[in-house]
């Protein structure tokens, strides 16, 4: 418990929290990502994997038991990033508030160089979770960007979720918003793969060039293949 309350109130801790839950999220962006290219096998591969996730772990699982702690799992990971970042931010700020006028002009300094990636991961991080909620209630619920009678709901072994797709990116102005994010999701992925290296240690002169260029990797892998499927599915290549 007392190391809980350390990784609470410290700085350093506050961190640990934000690589760890960012080390989750990461994973699960390109698992979802990887995911989600079998939509290029057509329809039914694609529904036979959105079905096989709802099974994942059966017979020791029931339907949808280990989809549902993958999803307890994320969403208490998201929270505890953005509460660990938004800390970290107050916590600056004050630091900076109360500081002496010399060690705010060093910080003016380091700001110049840092300000762009802040900013970046600050204003990038808003966005992403908005479309973390957009694109649930989209793609996950039917609840917006669909005419009447066009999402179908899984039931029983039916699953449309292929259609789904098709028809949730016929609109440009969604297809523009998940374009614009996923441009602050490789950006904050790049620059939070990278900290989160850092955070944990893991970087050193031997391996730098290495770690970075694996930051650069899953970030670009990430934008390249999330933004095909909007863009294949509005363009009429997927259909």
């Amino acid at each position: 418990m007392t190391g809980v309350l350390t990784l609470t109130r410290t700085s350093v801790g506050k961190k640990v929290i934000m690589a760890l839950t960012g080390f989750v999220l990461v994973g699960f962006v390109v698992f979802h990502m990887y995911g989600n290219l079998k939509m290029y096998q057509g329809p039914e591969v694609y529904n036979a994997y959105a079905a096989g996730l709802r099974e994942l772990g059966y017979p020791v699982f029931g339907h949808e038991h280990l989809l549902w702690v993958a999803r307890f799992v994320l969403i208490a990971s998201v929270f505890l990033h953005i509460w660990a970042a938004t800390s970290l931010t107050l916590q600056s700020q004050r630091s900076l508030r109360a500081s002496s006028i010399s060690t705010m002009r060093r910080y003016g300094q380091h700001k110049r160089q840092s300000g762009y990636a802040d900013y970046t991961m600050r204003f990038g991080g808003v966005l992403i979770f908005l479309f973390i909620v957009y694109h649930i209630l989209h793609l996950t619920f039917g609840v917006v960007g669909y005419e009447p009678g066009q999402f179908i709901h899984p039931h029983g072994d039916t699953y449309e979720t292929y259609s789904n797709v098709v028809y949730g990116f016929q609109n440009p102005f969604i297809v523009g918003f998940y374009l614009l994010t996923m441009v602050f999701l490789g950006l904050h992925l790049y620059h939070g793969v990278w900290s989160m290296f850092q955070t944990l240690g893991w970087n050193n002169r031997t391996y730098d060039r290495l770690l970075r260029g694996l930051a650069i990797l899953v970030a670009a892998a990430v934008f390249i293949g999330n933004v095909s499927f909007p863009l294949a599915v509005y363009f009429g290549f997927v259909a």
